[in-house]
Order: C-alpha cells, then structure tokens, then sequence
C-alpha cells in the first residue's frame, strides 16, 4: 500500500516544496488557494514555433487512430456484435433531463428561481444516463448503471476529488483556465463551492460511459488489438513524472503540459511498478484498445463540455452559469473552436481520459472497490 500512496504524496508535495524557492517573497504561487480558481495573469501569446511542434504531434497521433497499418497495427477479425436491446427507461429519464436544463442554462430564464445557477449538474447527470441507456442498448442489457451499480457510484466519487487535484495543480500552472462567473452576487460563496463541488462529479462518470458505449462496436475495439508491444519502466515514469511536475513551478508556461502529463507519468508508473493491470498493461501486451478508445473518449465528452459551456454565457447577460470557464493557455491560444477552447486544445482531452482512468484504477485499490468498466 506504502508504494501506491508514497508517490502520489510525493506528486502533491514537490510543487508546494518548489515553491518556497520560485516565490521568495510569497513562496506560493500568485491567488493559490483562491477558489474557484480567478484570472491570474496574461499567458504568453501565440507563438508559431510551439503551435507547428504540437501540432504535427496531434497530426501523428490522428494518423495513427485512421491509419494503424503504419504503425505495425495488424488487422483481428472482429467479435460477434452483442445482441441490441430495447432502450432502457433511464435513457429516456436522462433525455428529458438533458434536454431541459441544456434549454434553462442556455436561455437563463429565471422563471423557475434559483434553479437556473444549477443547471450544469443535473445537465450533465441527465446526459451521463444518456450514453448509460445507449451502452445498455448496444451490449444486450449490459451497462455501467445496470450491471456495476457500485462501481458507477464510485466515478461519481473519485470524480469529486480527482478533479479538485487537477485544480491544484492548475494554481502551479498559473491558471490554464478560470472560472470569471464563480463571484455572483446572487449567490453566497458557499453555494458556489458546492455548485462546483457538485459539478466535479459529472467528469469521470461521463468519459467512461463514452468508453463504454464506444466498447460496443467491436470493429472499432479490434482495430488497435494487435500493435506493438510497448512495455514501460514504472520507476522511470514516477521519476519523470515527479520531475516535472517541479519544474512546472519555475517555468509554468513553458511546460503548461506538465499539468496533464506529470499526474500521468506518476499515476501509471505506480500501477506498473505494483504490476496492477492498467492501459498500459494492456499497450504492453499489444492491444492498444483500452489506451486509446477512453483517450477518444474524453475528446469526444470534451466536445459536449466546449459545446454547451459555450452556449451557457454567450452574450454575457444575464450571467446564470457559475462553472462557466475561460482558458488562458500559453503560446496556442489561437483558432477557437466554441469561443473558448483553442483548436488544439481539443487533443489535450485524450491524456486526460487516460488520466482519468489510472487515477480510479489507483483509487479502486488504495480503497478496495471493483475499477473494471468492461469485462476483460
């Protein structure tokens, strides 16, 4: 238990330690605690050399996910499709609950009081049992809500705090995003907090159930089964992770990335290192399903949270959404697709699904719950 929870203090720590010595006079980073997180500073502007770098990056990764042959990805026969199902009531439940308060947030009428400063959440859960309803459709009555009740409550949980580390990470980071509407004067400080709080829930529980939906079509889960075999160094990852993550104190902006990648590095060495069965696991042995269709997952959940956050305070009045957020991210803030988030942003989404992931597969063993989202 010692090796699961060591690194992961050690992750949390190093920034704190580092900085006492990038912030003589604070030795905290500027509005460190301040939460919802508010404007900081002004990002470095774009510049050309670090968008072209990241950009043929992504462009290697898409060809991958188009063009597997090239990689020495050899093609698996398919498995039977699973047996179609009628939707189940919850689908049609989650439907109208989306649909409601999608229209309260993006028109922000306020004819029903207060509840219109809520409406991301119960948005949001509406949608999750949505994609719940459609995995059960397509794997005959198989679903994360019908047949893993227990671990379903757990992603709403580990979702809770896990996304609290990543706003923790973020003060180090000088504030990659922000939330301009968390200061309303219609609303006390505390009913901000447990809107936000309440709101962090909806993360993990909605990428796992694209993952699970996208788990039904076999041709797709087949496509990257048979790749080549990379095995990792748990050690290695931890250390780099841990390095990283230090440095991202004294030069925030250059490595603004360090944000998601460093917690992965972490995360994933410890699972390695404790041989616990991981994406990686998996990578190692060939099969690159897992890794990269919950990375595709996230992107494609990252979507709807672009999407409707946009709608939510566009034009700016009347403001109703306190989780409205606005990026600030260094050197590639440029093309915006949904006024806010940068083009090639989107991809950023896909480490953090995997994230996601290793995260509530470290929580399913520090605290001894079922993790499995699908049958192995």
């Amino acid at each position: 238990m010692q090796k699961l929870i060591f690194p992961v203090l050690l992750a949390l720590l190093l920034p704190l330690i580092a900085s006492w010595f990038a912030y003589p006079e604070t030795h905290l980073p500027p509005d460190f605690g301040v939460f919802p997180p508010q404007y900081v500073a002004d990002a470095p502007g774009f510049n050309l050399t670090v968008f072209c770098v990241i950009a043929l990056a992504e462009l290697l990764v898409l060809t991958l996910y188009f063009a597997p042959a090239l990689f020495g990805f050899k093609k698996v026969p398919p498995a039977p499709r699973a047996k179609t199902v009628a939707l189940p009531i919850w689908f049609w439940i989650g439907l109208a609950v989306t649909l409601f308060f999608w229209w309260l947030m993006w028109s922000r009428i306020t004819i029903f009081g207060d509840l219109v400063y809520y409406a991301f959440t119960p948005m949001w859960w509406g949608f999750i049992f949505v994609l719940d309803g459609l995995a059960y459709r397509y794997s005959n009555g198989q679903s994360l809500f019908a047949s893993k009740p227990k671990t379903f409550l757990m992603t709403a949980i580990v979702s809770l705090v896990g996304w609290y580390l990543f706003e923790y990470f973020n003060y180090f980071a000088l504030g990659n995003w922000y939330y301009p509407n968390s200061t309303m004067p219609e609303l006390s400080h505390q009913t901000i907090v447990i809107i936000f709080l309440l709101a962090y829930t909806t993360v993990w529980p909605a990428i796992f159930q694209w993952y699970t939906l996208l788990n039904t079509c076999p041709r797709l889960v087949s496509r990257f089964a048979n790749g080549p075999k990379l095995s990792l160094n748990g050690n290695l990852l931890i250390i780099a992770g841990l390095v990283l993550l230090t440095l991202m104190v004294f030069w925030p902006y250059p490595l603004f990335w360090v944000l998601w990648i460093g917690p992965l590095l972490v995360f994933s060495g410890v699972l390695i290192r404790a041989n616990i069965w991981s994406p990686f696991t998996a990578m190692a042995e060939g099969n690159w399903s897992p890794a990269l269709l919950m990375a595709v997952s996230a992107m494609l959940n990252g979507f709807f949270w672009e999407f409707w956050n946009y709608g939510s305070a566009h034009p700016a009045q009347p403001v109703t959404n306190p989780n409205y957020w606005v990026y600030d991210i260094p050197y590639i803030n440029v093309i915006h697709i949904f006024s806010e988030m940068p083009l090639l942003g989107y991809m950023g989404y896909m480490p953090f699904g995997i994230l996601a992931w290793v995260i509530f597969i470290w929580a399913g063993k520090v605290f001894g719950f079922n993790s499995d989202l699908i049958k192995k």
